[in-house]
C-alpha cells in the first residue's frame, strides 16, 4: 500500500493527517470491458471522484454488487468488494452493514438486477432504512444478455424479446423509492459527471437508504434512450427551484417523463433513523466484525438453560 493510503503522523503539529488520495489510487486491478461509449464509465468515473473529495480511503469503502455489465464495477476500483448473485446485491449489502455499520457501503447495479429480479430486496432495503448507497446503472435494456426489455424499458420499445414492442409499462424507481422509505432518492446521467458526483457524495453522507437511478446509456442495444435522447431531455432540479423536502413535489417531478426529464435529488430526509442505529446491540462495542468471536461461557450455558 503507498504512502498516500495510510495516516501519517505530523510531529510539528502534534496531530494526524489523512494522507491525500487521488482518483489513480482507486484504480482496480482489472480494466473495464465496457463497450466504447457505455454509460457506465461514466459511473465509474464518478464514483472515483465522489470517494477522493469526500477524503475516504479504499478500507472504508465496500462496493457490492450482483450481476450484469454494471455489476462487474467491483473489480474496477480499489476498495472492499463482493461480487454477488444476480438480483442480490442489496442482500449482501445489508449484511455487510450490520457487520461493521463504520464501513461506507456502496451498492452498485443495474435496472434489471435491482428492479427486476432484485425487485423484493429492494423495496425491503428502502423501508427499512438501511445505511447504504445504491447506484443503479439504469439504460433501459439487459445488455449482458444482449438487448432484451428491461423493468424500465419504456412501453411499445422494441427489443430482441419484443420484436412488435413492449406492451407492459415501465416501473418509474423514483416514486417508488419515495413510497417505499428510502430517505435520499436521486437520478444523474452519465453525461453529467460533475452533477452526478455530488449526488454520489451527498449519497455517501447520508445516513439511511439512498438511491441514486442513474441514466446509463447502452450504446450497443438500446438506440432509443441514447445520450442525445438524454442530453436533449435532462433538466437538472436545482435550476427550476425544487425543494427535496416536499413529498408532493418530489413525486410529481418524479413522474415526469417527457420532453423534461428531471435529475437531481427529489426527497431527502434525516428524521427517520437508520436500521442499525435502531439495533441496540451494535451501539455496544463497535462494530460487530471487530469484536471477538464466540460467545462467552455464562451466554452459552444460559442458551443450553433455555433450550433444552
Amino acid at each position: 500500500m503507498s504512502t498516500t493510503m495510510v495516516e501519517i503522523e505530523s510531529r510539528t503539529r502534534g496531530a494526524v493527517e489523512r494522507a491525500k488520495l487521488t482518483v489513480k489510487d482507486l484504480k482496480g486491478k482489472v480494466d473495464p470491458d465496457w463497450c466504447p461509449g457505455c454509460g457506465d464509465f461514466g459511473v465509474l468515473t464518478a464514483l472515483k471522484q465522489a470517494i477522493v473529495e469526500l477524503g475516504l480511503y479504499p478500507h472504508e469503502v465496500m462496493t457490492i454488487s450482483g450481476i450484469g455489465c454494471s455489476s462487474n464495477l467491483p473489480g474496477y476500483i480499489n476498495a472492499y468488494g463482493m461480487h454477488t448473485l444476480h438480483g442480490r446485491a442489496l442482500a449482501v449489502a445489508t449484511g455487510a452493514q450490520l457487520a461493521n455499520h463504520e464501513l461506507k457501503i456502496i451498492a452498485t447495479g443495474g435496472d434489471g438486477d435491482g428492479f427486476g429480479i432484485g425487485g423484493n430486496h429492494f423495496l425491503h432495503t428502502m423501508r427499512r432504512n438501511v445505511d447504504l448507497t445504491y447506484i443503479v446503472m439504469d439504460n433501459q435494456i439487459y445488455g449482458l444478455t444482449t438487448g432484451q426489455i428491461s423493468p424500465t424499458s419504456i412501453k411499445g420499445m422494441k427489443t430482441k424479446s419484443t420484436p412488435y414492442g413492449s406492451v407492459e409499462n415501465p416501473i418509474n424507481p423514483i416514486p417508488l423509492a419515495i413510497a417505499a422509505g428510502a430517505t435520499y432518492v436521486a437520478r444523474g446521467y452519465t453525461g453529467q459527471i460533475k452533477h452526478l458526483v455530488e449526488l454520489i457524495k451527498g449519497g455517501i453522507q447520508h445516513k439511511g437508504f439512498a438511491l441514486i437511478d442513474a441514466f446509463s446509456p447502452c450504446v450497443t442495444y438500446n438506440h432509443d434512450n441514447s445520450h442525445d435522447f438524454f442530453k436533449q431531455r435532462c433538466q437538472k432540479l436545482e435550476d427550476i427551484g425544487h425543494d427535496p423536502t416536499d413529498f408532493n413535489a418530489a413525486m410529481e417531478k418524479g413522474y415526469m417523463w417527457g420532453e423534461v426529464i428531471p435529475i437531481g435529488l427529489f426527497w431527502k430526509r434525516d428524521d427517520l433513523p437508520s436500521l442499525d442505529q435502531l439495533e441496540p446491540v451494535l451501539d455496544e462495542g463497535g462494530p460487530l466484525a471487530h469484536r471477538p468471536l464466540g460467545v462467552s461461557p455464562e451466554t452459552a450455558k444460559a442458551l443450553i438453560s433455555e433450550l433444552m
